[in-house]
């Protein structure tokens, strides 16, 4: 009979955003056999040790990735930055699930066109998005009660007090150079430091945000067809440092149209990590994971193609889920 246990190797799993992905993993499913692999895998030990039926591994994409190495491998989850596309490739070539988290939207293509001339028979997640694709699962299940959007702005607060890894620390300074924005209709590749924007905080303060070319901003195009959305970053005191707590990490979500009822609206939403972008990010990670691989119940996606969070991740219940992790949303709405 064969084996429902899944073996799952996480290269870059003992860092920052890795290790919650692993923490969270654990948590659902006490059976999956976890590898935790990067160029200094002493640094897991202690982290195996915690998470029971695990073990570290030494993977140096630069030098050569080895999959015989691994023995039968049900996902593959990059928590770094894997600019060659080994990762994703390998997984393409031996029909493996792959959920791949740091990429912007210009960085794709080389993916993308690949898969047209090879056949895919297992996921490929493209999760480069913001918080691995959270902001986008709030925002789509958010626009189900328009009927017309018009604009989304979007936006990331990260706090200086924020202990991040080096992939966090690499999404931060994403935003200087070029960002992929969508305005009156028409895609346009524009300067971040020209088109910065005032964004008002949760204390009613204001601070500039920077456009980043996220895969937030298509995927959000693709559902709402809205003329104009953006993803913005900034910098400042999240609420949980106000609070005199632990750095949050907050987004910021507005969303302008016309609701079911027909009223015209601008709805603004704040959603609240408090513990901060990494274990953010890897609960979006953890929820792919979930529908990939089947845990807690979820049925199995099984069929082979690129995929984004949204399409592979229900978004009906996206707020009760993320509450589940500890994470807040905030609702304002005021009728223009």
């Amino acid at each position: 009979m064969e084996s429902n246990k899944k073996r799952i190797l996480i290269v870059g799993g003992y860092g920052q955003v890795g290790s919650n992905i692993a923490r969270l993993i654990r948590n659902e499913d006490r059976t999956a056999e976890l590898i935790l692999a990067g160029r200094n895998p002493q640094s897991g030990e202690m982290l195996i040790k915690e998470l029971t039926n695990a073990e570290t591994a030494y993977i140096n994409l630069d030098e050569s990735f080895d999959l015989s190495d691994f023995g039968k491998i049900d996902l593959i989850i990059s928590a770094l930055d894997d600019h060659r596309n080994v990762l994703r490739e390998t997984a393409l070539t031996n029909g493996i699930s792959c959920i791949s988290v740091s990429e912007l939207a210009d960085q794709i293509s080389p993916m993308v066109f690949l898969s047209l001339h090879k056949r895919i028979s297992a996921p490929i997640v493209f999760a480069g998005h913001w918080q691995g694709g959270l902001l986008t699962l709030v925002v789509k299940h958010l626009a189900a009660r328009f009927s017309r959007v018009n604009k989304v702005e979007t936006a990331g607060l990260y706090d200086p007090k924020d202990p991040v890894g080096p992939l966090v620390t690499e999404e931060v300074k994403g935003f200087v150079g070029k960002a992929l924005i969508r305005q009156d209709g028409s895609w346009l590749s524009v300067e971040s430091r020209d088109h910065a924007r005032l964004i008002a905080l949760h204390d009613h303060s204001q601070a500039l945000g920077y456009p980043m070319g996220t895969l937030d901003v298509p995927s959000i195009a693709a559902f709402t067809d809205a003329s104009n959305i953006r993803f913005d970053f900034i910098v400042g005191e999240s609420i949980g440092s106000s609070k005199g707590l632990g750095a949050s990490h907050d987004l910021y979500i507005e969303i302008e149209g016309t609701l079911l009822s027909g009223e015209r609206t601008k709805l603004r939403t704040i959603v609240s990590g408090p513990r901060g972008n990494s274990h953010f990010t890897a609960v979006g990670i953890y929820l792919i994971a979930e529908s990939i691989l089947g845990l807690k119940g979820q049925s199995v996606q099984k069929a082979g193609g690129l995929y984004l969070p949204e399409n592979i991740v229900s978004s009906d219940d996206i707020i009760s889920r993320l509450s589940g992790f500890g994470i807040n949303v905030v609702e304002e709405i005021g009728i223009s």
